[in-house]
């Protein structure tokens, strides 16, 4: 059985310091996808933990950035997309499995008022051809914050955030019309009627304590990979980040 999890950590040193390698422990991954690190430097692995890293902090100090942890050996792995203005921020991994690719990405966010829509628009359609080059050699497993709610079910608060970033039209238009392409999101594919399931929940507001959240993090998968899809769920049992890790199991 394979483990696969993504989670935002929104600054890995802090999260050090809130409990994350007990979270890791606890949730006992193969591969971990964690993006908004933070951090130009990967620290070092518990010992008893036998994780590498693939870490890609992008050249903007202290802001967004890639990290995947993995302890089964990839055939090969890489940073960035080769678009200079998407590298630059850190914001894509891919390993390479006999089965599989595992990517992970951090996909931008719009922004209050949002002023990087067009940049995140931008990205979406070059991850995507990215991605759709990538399934013509095999499978892919997408992890990510992919910073948009797709339908209603997926916050809280839906008609106060239409216009809000993570939930405008253009956002919720695109990941509708990239799942129609064959792509499978694992949470919902397993629980497509579940409310009031999220990952992020802003720490204004008690918001957490009350569930007033989005599920912005996923686990995505090619649709040929569906028959290896044997679970899939939010892991709760952290608060070492504003996020929680969504985490998908397959036999591969």
């Amino acid at each position: 059985m394979l483990r696969v999890a993504s989670w935002n950590v929104n600054g890995l040193r802090a999260a050090l310091k809130k409990g994350f390698w007990d979270a890791v422990r606890a949730l006992d991954p193969d591969l971990l996808g964690l993006q908004e690190i933070k951090a130009e430097e990967a620290p070092p692995v518990p010992d008893g933990l036998a994780y590498r890293w693939l870490w890609n902090p992008g050249e903007k100090k202290g802001y967004a950035g890639t990290a995947t942890l993995y302890r089964r050996e990839p055939i090969a792995a890489r940073n960035g997309l080769g678009i200079p203005e998407f590298d630059a921020e850190g914001r894509v991994q891919t390993l390479e499995f006999e089965a599989f690719f595992l990517v992970n990405a951090y996909f931008p966010n719009a922004g209050r008022g949002l002023p990087r829509l067009d940049f995140k628009l931008a990205f979406n359609r070059a991850i995507e051809g990215y991605l759709e080059d990538l399934r013509k050699r095999k499978g892919v497993i997408l992890v990510g914050d992919l910073n948009v709610a797709h339908r209603e079910i997926d916050l809280a608060r839906p008609k106060d955030n239409v216009k809000n970033a993570g939930f405008t039209p253009e956002e919720r238009s695109w990941i509708d019309a990239f799942l129609r392409k064959g792509w499978v999101d694992t949470f919902r594919h397993l629980h497509p009627d579940r409310e009031g399931a999220y990952t992020w929940w802003t720490y204004r507001f008690n918001a957490r304590a009350r569930n007033i959240g989005w599920r912005v993090d996923y686990v995505i998968v090619s649709e040929d990979l569906l028959p290896r899809l044997k679970n899939a769920y939010i892991f709760y049992d952290t608060h070492a980040s504003d996020h929680v890790p969504a985490v998908a199991e397959f036999d591969l």
